[in-house]
């Protein structure tokens, strides 16, 4: 099966109120883990003054850096037709599937995603051991596993690979 790793950038972490500003995606053989697909794409936010203060410093979000970014309705279509029947994973599943399954909605396209989902945090909880950890964030596992971290302005093809590095190298412990 195709696992599709994925990593949204948004502006703040309510899925009602604010949007995907940044996606990125590695979509791998589970078996081979392979990388079949890869997806890197920043989307022109909206509602820019909706944003928490915290999500701009966070994800280096500046007008000037997000100039070539593309509309909402095209970064989906794109994010589908590489994540088709594929597995959803990330680090914090339950925010960014909240946040694709609204975007692929707000789209009127279907989420065609296989209906397993793996959450790296709890596959990390499972096989690290809890006194050998600091904190369950992306980056303290990263730390343990000896995996470069995400740099501190997050981006979400960063994420999306050092995920799919964690979750490669938990999966071949």
């Amino acid at each position: 099966m195709k696992i599709s790793i994925v990593d949204v950038e948004t502006t703040g972490l309510d899925a009602e109120i604010n949007e995907i500003i940044e996606i990125g995606l590695v979509v791998f053989d589970d078996q081979s883990f392979e990388i079949l697909d890869t997806l890197d794409v920043r989307v022109k936010p909206l509602h820019p003054e909706i944003c928490h203060p915290l999500a701009y410093a966070r994800n280096g979000y500046t007008e000037e850096s997000w100039r070539n970014s593309i509309p909402l309705e095209n970064a989906m279509e794109m994010f589908k037709e590489k994540t088709n029947q594929t597995m959803f994973c990330a680090h914090n599943m339950t925010l960014d599937y909240d946040f694709i399954s609204k975007a692929l909605k707000k789209c009127s396209l279907e989420n065609n995603f296989d209906r397993h989902k793996v959450d790296i945090f709890s596959l990390a909880w499972a096989k690290i051991p809890h006194d050998k950890i600091k904190s369950w964030s992306l980056k303290s596992i990263c730390e343990y596993l000896e995996i470069p971290p995400e740099p501190e302005v997050h981006r979400g093809i960063n994420g999306a690979m050092a995920e799919y590095e964690v979750y490669k190298k938990l999966m071949l412990q």
